[in-house]
C-alpha cells in the first residue's frame, strides 16, 4: 500500500487530500467534492495538462503569438507537443481561435491562437 499528500486543482479550495492505493484500488479522503477524487484518481491513472506558449512568427511588429491547446493532453506528451510547437512559424494573418497545429501529434487537440495580434484584415 502507497499513501500520498495531494492538493486538488480543480476550484480553488484546493483541498489538502489523501491518496491510498492498494491491490489497483485508489482511496481519496480529505476532498470537499467528488471533483476532487476524480482528480486524484486521474493524477494516479492518467495524468492530464494543458499548455500555454507562444509561436514564432514571420511579422516584425509581433515576431511571438499566444497560443494553447484546445483540451488537455497526456502529461508525458508536453515536451513533445512543445518540440511541434517550436517547429512552427506563423506567415499569414489568423485570429482568436483559428487553429496554428491540427490534431497535434494525433492526440485529438489543436495548437489554436489566443490572441488577435494578427488579426485578419488589419
Amino acid at each position: 500500500m502507497s499513501t500520498r499528500e495531494m492538493v486538488c486543482i480543480t476550484c480553488p479550495r484546493g483541498c489538502t487530500m489523501q491518496v491510498e492505493q492498494f491491490d489497483g484500488a485508489i482511496k481519496v479522503t480529505g476532498n470537499f467534492c467528488k471533483r476532487g477524487e476524480q482528480f486524484a484518481v486521474n493524477e494516479l491513472t492518467m495524468p492530464m495538462r494543458t499548455i500555454c506558449s507562444t509561436v514564432k512568427t514571420s511579422f516584425p511588429e509581433s515576431p511571438v503569438l499566444p497560443c494553447r491547446v484546445s483540451k488537455d493532453i497526456p502529461k508525458d506528451k508536453i515536451f513533445d507537443v512543445m518540440n511541434e510547437i517550436n517547429r512552427v512559424v506563423v506567415t499569414e494573418r489568423i485570429s482568436r481561435g483559428d487553429v496554428i497545429i491540427k490534431n497535434v501529434l494525433g492526440l485529438d487537440a489543436d495548437v489554436i491562437s489566443t490572441s488577435d495580434l494578427l488579426r485578419k484584415g488589419e
